[in-house]
């Protein structure tokens, strides 16, 4: 099993965050406590060389009485030695009067400022050693003062180690407050999906106020819910319908046989066998729509190839004995990419549905839309016949949706013809709507067209 802080994303988060702050703050202490000790100890090395260099200068002038106390130029820089070439001391001041010389140290002529440490019996001691003059018998003053405790000791890394640990800590700290504030909604969201059933879709998780991630991930939760019920009602619907339709000839059927089987002296063999041929081909039809529909859009129609609309008209139309005459207006080189079976099977709904309701003839036009990338490509069939109203022209394409309800179901088909023509479109990046046109029906197809490939 996974160990605590790898099941919470809160967790993980804050390790995280943490982690980082570690990797971040610990250098930083670090060098900040190296460039304080810089500071300090640059701050400390010229206060020695100023009270040096003054007394170096005092000395040359003859200024500095012989014998007196050193007068120390800087109260902090209390410890003052001038020592002479043979290692004599030729003067102190009076808290350096009972020290030993502080340092064997002797500028040369070439460097006559040195900076240097020691340690005396009682104390350790920050100095600078200054020659007088660049003659070989001048004297040296050494002057120093008490190493800081912030440099003697290890205050400094304990204080900035003591800060370091508690901005780390108040970063974890902050980060699983943060954290947790902004994942809340999340485990909201969580809850409510978990009350979420398939036999109840009508759920909604809560919407934050705000418009970050989270929000929009609610919003995109919500939306796929509703989607998702709207297909399962649609489901619920295309099953309600779909028994229905189906039922109506099984009934027929079943009551024809039962007919026969309790009268078999007065059933007609020949149109009991033709009356149940026609139900049978009409449950067929239905089944084979109903299959053509589950499987468009899915991987086993995915075989994709260039289709020239005009050359399809042809060839549907060289195929088919239509009552009415269809005429046709095809511009050439109209290339779509799709599956050729089910583009041609919406052409066909299309063609069956025209000749229908048409009155006198049929009418197909393909040509090209200028557009992005190779424009659209039009497929138009029209009809003589009845005006669809305006606030039908959505309705049609549902599944078994009748207009007329004087029409037959032999003569009206399964259906299904335009449903299927809608989903094609719809899995073909295209679409399909009724336009208007005077005195008929029109039904366009557009697809998105593609360069013709050269032979």
């Amino acid at each position: 099993m996974a160990p605590w802080w790898a099941r919470s994303l809160r967790a993980r988060v804050t390790l995280i965050a943490t982690a980082v702050a570690a990797l971040v703050l610990i250098p930083v202490g670090i060098v900040g406590v190296v460039a304080a000790r810089s500071l300090v100890t640059a701050s400390v090395f010229g206060q020695t060389r100023d009270a040096a260099e003054r007394i170096a200068f005092e000395m040359r002038g003859g200024a500095l009485p012989t014998g007196a106390a050193i007068p120390v130029p800087n109260p902090s820089v209390d410890l003052i030695q001038i020592v002479g070439p043979d290692g004599n001391l030729m003067a102190t001041s009076d808290a350096a009067r009972n020290l030993p010389p502080l340092s064997d140290v002797r500028p040369t002529t070439e460097n006559r400022i040195v900076n240097t440490t020691t340690c005396l019996p009682t104390e350790c001691v920050h100095l600078t050693a200054v020659r007088v003059s660049l003659f070989s018998d001048s004297p040296v003053v050494y002057a120093g003062r008490s190493t800081p405790e912030v440099l003697s000791s290890r205050i400094l890394e304990i204080v900035v180690l003591g800060e370091v640990a508690l901005l780390i800590a108040l970063t974890g700290w902050a980060t699983w407050l943060v954290t947790g504030k902004a994942l809340r909604p999340v485990a909201t969201m969580r809850t409510e999906l978990d009350a979420v059933h398939a036999g109840d879709l009508s759920h909604r998780v809560t919407e934050p106020p705000d418009d970050d991630e989270v929000a929009q991930l609610a919003r995109s939760i919500n939306g796929t819910l509703a989607r998702l019920e709207h297909s399962a009602e649609q489901q619920r619907q295309f099953a309600s319908d779909a028994s229905h339709e189906l039922r109506t000839p099984i009934a027929g059927l079943r009551a024809q046989l039962e007919s026969a089987q309790l009268y078999p002296d007065d059933t007609d063999i020949e149109a009991l066998v033709d009356s149940s041929l026609r139900d049978t081909d009409r449950l067929e039809a239905i089944i084979s729509d109903l299959l053509l529909l589950a499987r468009i859009g899915s991987r086993v129609d995915l075989v994709k190839e260039r289709v020239d609309l005009a050359d399809l008209v042809r060839q549907e139309l060289a195929v088919r004995s239509d009552k009415l005459p269809v005429q046709t207006d095809l511009a050439e080189a109209v290339t779509v990419e799709g599956v050729r079976l089910q583009l041609a099977r919406v052409l066909t709904n299309l063609l069956d549905n025209a000749q229908r309701h048409a009155e006198h003839t049929v009418r197909v036009e393909v040509r090209r839309e200028p557009g992005p990338g190779a424009g659209t490509a039009v497929l138009a069939v029209e009809n003589d016949g009845v005006e669809i109203p305006v606030a039908d022209r959505e309705r049609i394409f549902e599944r078994f949706t009748r207009l007329d309800a004087a029409r037959d179901r032999d003569s009206g088909g399964t259906g299904l013809g335009l449903a299927i023509a809608r989903d094609v479109a719809l899995a073909h990046r295209g679409q399909i709507c009724v336009e208007d046109f005077a005195g008929g029906a029109r039904f366009v197809l557009r697809l998105p067209a593609v360069n013709r490939q050269p032979r």
